[in-house]
Order: structure tokens, then C-alpha cells, then sequence
């Protein structure tokens, strides 16, 4: 059985029993608990087991990943002979720590320019990124690789018209960021996450606005102006490292940055958890080889 569990979070009960067993009656139950390392969990921190034999993992780290394994033993009765022996079942979880991704948004924008060789574009080009600077700078994101090309486009109906092509990226991890993580008591990706949507929101109303001030405000447009209805957001998720995804062998986790294997690594924000060329590293989460 495959359980994943959200970094700093405690793990749902796992119960050692199937749905067989739980509709039968168990005479003297026993329950065994072993975890990954192979040690005896009673008594451990982090651990909490019921006197039913169910287990919650406490405060999850991703070093606490890998298979948790019940011993379950009970006697049987024989009600002919009065004779009784012991029985016993074996249950094994495999356990992963996951994070929600990261998320940065990248945007693209268009606007409709005289000339591409107009010395204006680069000026206004300028003012745009401290526009968008502003807007979201007290958010604790920030504006990342903006750039932008002129290209002639042929317009069906409208002709020939010069535009500038304007991309950039969303970033939640300003200066600062890590003292707005401070102020809450658990992980804060969650925050961060929240943060950068605010953020993309509000760079979508500065543009949306762009077409009502060219209809209200201006009788003559200006030399450069906004493409209407051109702005555009993809999302781009990472994983912070000793995390990665693969929906192909955690289909119940699809989307999660889940754990890295052993055997297997991440050292930066790549979404891939890469495989070591000799493998030697044993834990979960490895940073490196």
C-alpha cells in the first residue's frame, strides 16, 4: 500500500488489517510494528500506535520516508477440539514524504508598436518592468528574464503592423521571502503559493485595464499600446530539491513533489529526481550522489 504524507503533517492511522479480517472477531491480538530502518516503533518519538494497532506518523519528514511493516497475531480457537494455535498476518506500507510544487507563472503580453527600429521601444520596454515591479513588490515576488523581440505581423484586414513581443516570469522568492515564511509555524509553501497568485492577479488587472484607458482616454492612440486581450499566463511548477515528480509511479500523487528514491536524487528545482550512476545513496530525499 502506497501512503503519501505532506511534509511537517501527521500521516492518516495506518491500520494493520484488511478489509477481510476487520468483518472477523481476533482473539488476543498482538501488533508488531517495525519501521524503515527496521527498529521497533513503540516507544519512538513521532509515533503514535493505538491499542487497536493502528500507526500515525507525527511531524512527517522526508527522512522518515520508506516501508513501515505490522505483525498481526491472534489466536484461533477450534471449537471441536479445543486445541488453539497462533496465526499470524504481515502488512507493509510503503510511505513517502510530498510537497505541493512551487509556482511561477510565465507571461506573455503583446503590444503594437510604429517601427521596430523606434528607439522608444527599448525606453518603454523599461518603464514596463518597473511597472510590473511595483505592482507586485510588496507580495515578496518578483519579475525574472523579461524580455522582448519586435516582429512584423501580417494582420487578415488590417494589414501589415509592427508588435513587441513581451515575455517574462512570476517569481515568489523576492528578497525578503524567507522572513514572510518566518511568521508561520508550518511549511511554507502553501504562503508562497498564495503569494504568487496574488501577484499574477493583479499583473492581469493592470493589463486588463490597459484596453478601457485606450477607449476612454485617448482619441489618438499612443505610438506604442497595448495588443488587446493578448496577455497570456502559463504556470511552471518546481520541486524544492531532495523532491521530484513522476505521476507514472505515484499515480495517487499525481502533481505531488514527492520524495526522491534512494538511488535516485535532486539538487536543484528540477521537477525530475535523477538517477545516480552509482547508486549508493540509501536515503530518501538525497541532494546529491
Amino acid at each position: 500500500v502506497y501512503v503519501y504524507v505532506k511534509v511537517f503533517t501527521n500521516s492518516p492511522f495506518l491500520v494493520c488489517m484488511d478489509l477481510a479480517r476487520s468483518e472477523e472477531e481476533l482473539i488476543d491480538p498482538t501488533y508488531f510494528w517495525l519501521g524503515p530502518s527496521g527498529k521497533k516503533l513503540e516507544g519512538q518519538r513521532n509515533v503514535n500506535i493505538t491499542q487497536t494497532g493502528d500507526l500515525m506518523l507525527m511531524g512527517f519528514k522526508e527522512s522518515m520516508s520508506g516501508a513501515y511493516t505490522c505483525i498481526v497475531s491472534h489466536r484461533i480457537l477450534d471449537t471441536t477440539t479445543q486445541e488453539e494455535r497462533e496465526a499470524f498476518k504481515t502488512y507493509t506500507f510503503l510511505v513517502y514524504a510530498y510537497r505541493e510544487a512551487d509556482h511561477t507563472y510565465k507571461a506573455f503580453v503583446r503590444f503594437i508598436t510604429k517601427s521596430c527600429e523606434l528607439r522608444a521601444n527599448y525606453w518603454f520596454f523599461k518603464k514596463l518592468k518597473k511597472a510590473l515591479r511595483n505592482i507586485i513588490t510588496d507580495l515578496k515576488c518578483q519579475i525574472l528574464e523579461p524580455s522582448y523581440k519586435c516582429h512584423s505581423v501580417n494582420i487578415p484586414k488590417r494589414g501589415l503592423q509592427h508588435e513587441l513581443f513581451v515575455t517574462f516570469q512570476v517569481n515568489p522568492f523576492a528578497p525578503g521571502w524567507e522572513e514572510v515564511c518566518r511568521q508561520v509555524t508550518y511549511d511554507c509553501e502553501e504562503m508562497t503559493n498564495m503569494r504568487v497568485q496574488k501577484a499574477r492577479g493583479q499583473i492581469k488587472e493592470f493589463f486588463d485595464k490597459q484596453t478601457s484607458t485606450l477607449k476612454h482616454k485617448f482619441q489618438t492612440l499612443p505610438a506604442i499600446h497595448y495588443v488587446d486581450n493578448s496577455f497570456s499566463m502559463t504556470r511552471i511548477d518546481t520541486c524544492q530539491p531532495g523532491f521530484g515528480k513522476n505521476d507514472t509511479n505515484h499515480k495517487d500523487c499525481a502533481g505531488c513533489c514527492v520524495v526522491c528514491d534512494p538511488g535516485t536524487y535532486s539538487p536543484n528545482n528540477d521537477v525530475t529526481c535523477q538517477t545516480c550512476t552509482r547508486p549508493r545513496v540509501k536515503e530518501y530525499g538525497a541532494r546529491s550522489c
